[in-house]
């Protein structure tokens, strides 16, 4: 096995912020592609107004409030989707969005999906570029990331590496809260 084993349950039944941090540096992997999570953003809920679970359950926001360890994905600016990470403890909104990748299996698939990408750190250096070059789809959204063929697994070697906090990207309402969370001095986290 390329990668270590798959992350369970009980990481994602803990608080968002810590569910965030401790994906970095872990690995995403979907069918024959795979990165290094490098860089999260926190999304809260209650009166995190940034946070799509800020309104309540709704259709769009049901997973949100489900069971941890399931993917929530929606489309963003009519163009990309977005792959977010529920975390908290099941009817606790809470979740992650998965900003940026390192590449480290399937780059031919990934260049294939992404052919405006000249080099490496344009694969997948952003939420809308990682699912592209993924291949990760709204009809993800739901999917148990503990299991099947969208998964985040321990790496198989821990690296170390420091942690550097942000404000969150792209975003207006609670714009100046530091929840975004990317491994310091890593070229494949996004521009923003």
């Amino acid at each position: 096995m390329p990668f270590g084993p798959i992350l369970k349950r009980a990481f994602y039944r803990r608080p968002t912020i810590q569910v965030a941090r401790d994906l970095l540096g872990t690995v995403l992997v979907h069918g024959p592609t795979a990165g290094i999570i490098v860089e999260t953003e926190a999304y809260l809920g209650g009166d995190d107004l940034a946070s799509h679970s800020a309104r309540g359950i709704t259709g769009r926001t049901r997973v949100i409030f489900g069971p941890p360890g399931h993917a929530y994905v929606y489309f963003i600016y009519g163009m990309y989707e977005c792959l977010n990470i529920v975390a908290e403890p099941d009817g606790q909104p809470g979740c992650v969005l998965i900003r940026a990748l390192e590449p480290v299996s399937g780059l031919d698939a990934m260049r294939h999906r992404r052919p405006a990408a000249r080099k490496p750190e344009d694969l997948a250096g952003g939420p809308g570029k990682l699912t592209l070059a993924m291949g990760i789809t709204r009809a993800h959204n739901g999917a148990d990331v503990t299991r099947g063929a969208l998964v985040v697994r321990a790496p198989r070697e821990p690296r170390q590496f420091e942690i550097a906090v942000t404000p969150r990207v792209g975003i207006t309402q609670c714009a100046d809260r530091p929840l975004r969370f990317l491994i310091r001095g890593n070229r494949f986290v996004s521009r923003a």
